[in-house]
């Protein structure tokens, strides 16, 4: 067998497995004895020779309305809905929302960027389905404080941070705090170290900043609120400033304000004047309980861009214009 028919062979297998096994890239290699990047050309060529079709069933009409609704009342520049049967399933939305979020981002990473990443369950689903991209110079940052109580649905930051800068060959930064300090002088004090303020700088660099809207309420419950990290005396706390959501662990009333919250003083979390300068501010939002929050977020102008579940649009739409 020459080289040309073995590369047609191997471009074959690969797509079979691929495609229709779903199979991952790590699982094809070593099955067909090749590298990981071997893989990925062999299917970037089957693709280039018509060995592969891709076809797309297109029922974005509406998604595609609703997107266009979002960006002028919002006024931001990118809004991607991801079509899904409201019957599938709350869990069903965030798989596929993390999902596009992961394909989405490496549309937009590029060599020597700073990408900010605030630590939870959203963004670990994001992490897991991200496609790797051979870059230069990136680095990658924990954007806030991680709970401390075990939650074994929720990996903790360090693999987060790792994941995201292992696929784009980049560098990770930790954030070694905990969710929230126990007293705001403890805050305080950290905050002047030089090896929290490296990581605070990288904040202010960041190029990218991609984050969801935390929430304490349904089941789908954000991983900050799951522990018992926070009291019952903080919770009627932010019942009483009005807490809609946080983001990255800083809380945000319905307006998007976020000063004079006490609980934002032992908050470890990043100055959400942040997403407001940066030059992406990606949030990944699914699910009804985020709804409060993330109409917050945008209110705010936290958001630049913005991947979000169908059904959740529909209900975000229907509530600017009832």
């Amino acid at each position: 067998m020459d080289a040309k028919q073995k590369q047609l062979e191997n471009a074959l297998h690969a797509a079979q497995m691929y495609y229709y096994q779903n199979l991952p890239m790590k699982t094809i290699a070593a099955e067909l004895q090749v590298s990981h990047s071997t893989v990925s050309r062999l299917l970037s060529w089957a693709r280039g020779q018509g060995l592969i079709e891709i076809r797309i069933n297109d029922i974005r009409g509406r998604a595609d309305t609703l997107e266009e609704s979002l960006k002028l009342h919002f006024k931001i520049p990118h809004v991607q809905i991801v079509p899904v049967p409201e019957i599938a399933g709350e869990q069903a939305w965030q798989d596929r929302v993390a999902r596009v979020a992961a394909s989405y981002l490496n549309q937009v990473v590029e060599s020597g960027m700073i990408l900010g990443v605030a630590w939870g369950g959203t963004m670990n689903l994001v992490a897991a389905n991200l496609t790797p991209k051979s870059l230069m110079g990136v680095q990658v940052v924990q954007l806030n404080g991680e709970e401390i109580v075990f939650n074994p649905s929720v990996n903790h930051a360090g693999w987060l941070v790792s994941k995201f800068a292992n696929n784009y060959e980049g560098k990770a930064h930790l954030f070694p705090v905990p969710t929230f300090f126990d007293y705001p002088e403890t805050k305080e004090t950290l905050w002047r170290e030089r090896s929290i303020q490296q990581v605070l700088d990288l904040h202010r660099q960041a190029d990218i900043l991609l984050f969801t809207i935390g929430s304490s309420q349904g089941q789908m419950m954000s991983a900050t609120y799951m522990g018992n990290y926070l009291q019952e005396s903080d919770f009627a706390e932010m019942a009483q400033e009005g807490v809609v959501g946080d983001i990255a662990n800083i809380m945000i009333r319905q307006d998007g304000s976020y000063e004079g919250i006490p609980l934002n003083e032992r908050a470890c979390g990043p100055n959400l004047e942040l997403f407001r300068r940066a030059n992406r501010s990606i949030c990944v939002v699914s699910g009804y309980n985020k709804l409060e929050g993330l109409r917050a977020a945008l209110a705010g102008g936290y958001v630049t861009d913005l991947i979000l579940d169908e059904p959740t649009a529909h209900k975000l739409l229907t509530s600017i214009t009832s």
